[in-house]
């Protein structure tokens, strides 16, 4: 007899769950920088023709399929055929790889949520000189091979909580963790950083800020990378072709509306990217007009949220206590998008193990997080944390991420049927998508994702370093052997 699954007690939870996943610390910084390189206003034409030929279809896809074989990304491939079970396997070694490396940036952010209340009540005094604190926390290296210049204990102190975090919610459950965390997480971080972007759109220059982010060049839009750039964004920022939203979807019941669904999680998404790019642009318009400096001075990373933000925090009241309480609510913020993010990408690979293997929830999730606690550990080295996480980031997302996106859409649309899903997905939705659905699936995304992975491929050999082909790749690598272990294990449940 087939074991009960588990299913999302209310569509709220599940929505709010999916939301989490799909937001995480790179919208607050990503989205505005990718707009303002590519043309600012410009930008935001392909990005929104983005959400609808690209994410939308795809989310519509993506747990309509899960629903239906009722499994995660492995038993997705391998109901399409079994030697296509390795693509599911490669799929899911992706959150695993990320969220080795996305722990420690969150860590950081807990670390600041810690210095703020010290601030707040004259413990410390950092707020008007940020980057010293993320010097100390980040340390210094020479290059990715100079793993000997330490490890940073801020930071590995900080990522047992990540991970303790990560543990006890996702061992918990569908219902029972992961619904009820995102029931209180998800609105949290939409009203704080409502009330955060209302707050930077007051302050003296950041009309500055908005008109950088904001006015269009058309001269741009023209170019094919801003293309490439505006899809490479949407699809990434939604969580797609990485397991998560197949896995959430397997256990959406059969009599809820997919289609809506699929658009309150994309939109969701694509507001909050927007509510991030009015809010960073706001607060760097304020820098540059009372210090200064020009946009890039404060960096197109981490260095935004950890830097720029306590320096304008540090001038928006003089009052030590507010000042610390402010910065605390705003790194709370980056830790809540930090934690519904990893769970979800925790969720993915668990999914996917319980389909195939005879193993208890908590014992699976428990040795997941003691494996990915060791290589967080990693990446908590000086050398790690500057120069490692940025080439395996950019090898894993470049590559593997788009490259299984590809392969997902083309094999389900074509093994198991476009027309299929779209039937299935309007049963029991009160809007209903229509043919345009089937093409922009069979050809428009697959041909988009096709020009991503080629043009990422491309940039990607014109800039081979010896760090990247023992970093990057070789973390490919490995993914690759690990997911054909994987599939080689005999099934012990039921396909």
């Amino acid at each position: 007899m087939a074991e009960t699954r588990e299913l999302w007690r209310s569509r709220k939870g599940f929505i709010y769950a999916a939301v989490g996943a799909a937001i995480g610390l790179g919208n607050l910084w990503r989205f505005p920088f990718q707009a303002y390189k590519n043309g600012g206003g410009a930008f935001f034409f392909p990005y929104i023709i983005a959400l609808f030929t690209c994410a939308v279809p795809l989310m519509i896809l993506e747990y309509q399929y899960g629903r239906k074989i009722r499994g995660g990304s492995t038993k997705a491939f391998a109901l399409l055929g079994k030697r296509y079970e390795w693509l599911g396997w490669l799929q899911v070694m992706v959150p695993i790889v990320v969220m080795m490396f996305y722990s420690t940036i969150i860590s950081v952010s807990l670390v600041f949520m810690v210095w703020s209340l010290g601030h707040a009540f004259g413990i410390v005094n950092w707020m008007s000189d940020p980057g010293k604190l993320m010097g100390l926390i980040a340390g210094t290296a020479s290059g990715p091979f100079d793993l000997a210049s330490g490890i940073s204990k801020y930071m590995l102190s900080f990522i047992l909580v990540v991970w303790f975090s990560n543990w006890i919610i996702v061992k918990k459950g569908i219902s029972g963790g992961i619904e009820k965390c995102s029931n209180f997480f998800t609105p949290l971080l939409m009203v704080m950083m409502v009330i955060f972007m209302f707050n930077s759109i007051r302050l003296t220059g950041a009309k500055i800020g908005l008109n950088e982010l904001f006015t269009p060049d058309f001269a741009k839009i023209a170019n094919p990378s801003i293309w490439v750039a505006a899809y490479a964004q949407v699809f990434f920022s939604t969580t797609l072709a990485v397991g998560v939203m197949i896995a959430y979807g397997s256990y959406i019941p059969d009599n809820w509306d997919i289609v809506n669904s699929s658009f309150m999680t994309v939109f969701s998404n694509a507001s909050f990217d927007i509510i991030s790019g009015v809010t960073v642009f706001s607060t760097l318009g304020y820098l540059v007009n009372n210090m200064g400096v020009s946009f890039d001075s404060f960096g197109n990373g981490a260095g935004i949220a950890f830097v720029a933000f306590p320096i304008a925090v540090s001038t928006i009241t003089s009052n030590p206590f507010l000042q610390g309480i402010i910065g605390f609510l705003f790194f709370l913020c980056l830790f809540i998008a930090g934690l519904s993010s990893s769970i979800s990408m925790l969720e993915s690979f668990t999914t996917a193990a319980l389909d195939k293997f005879k193993i208890s929830r908590e014992k699976l999730v428990g040795i997941i997080s003691v494996i990915g606690l060791f290589g967080s550990a990693c990446f908590s080295t000086y050398a790690g944390f500057n120069y490692i996480l940025d080439i395996v980031d950019s090898h894993v997302g470049n590559y593997i991420i788009a490259t299984s996106g590809l392969f997902e859409t083309v094999l389900i649309c074509k093994l198991y049927g476009v027309e299929k899903i779209r039937v299935e997905a309007n049963e029991y939705s009160e809007l209903k998508v229509g043919k345009i659905f089937n093409f922009l699936l069979s050809y428009v995304t697959p041909l988009l994702l096709g020009i991503t992975v080629i043009s990422n491929l491309l940039k990607g050999i014109t800039n081979m370093t010896i760090g990247n082909l023992i970093f990057g790749w070789g973390t490919i690598l490995l993914m690759l052997i690990f997911a054909t272990i994987f599939y080689n294990k005999k099934w012990e449940k039921e396909v």
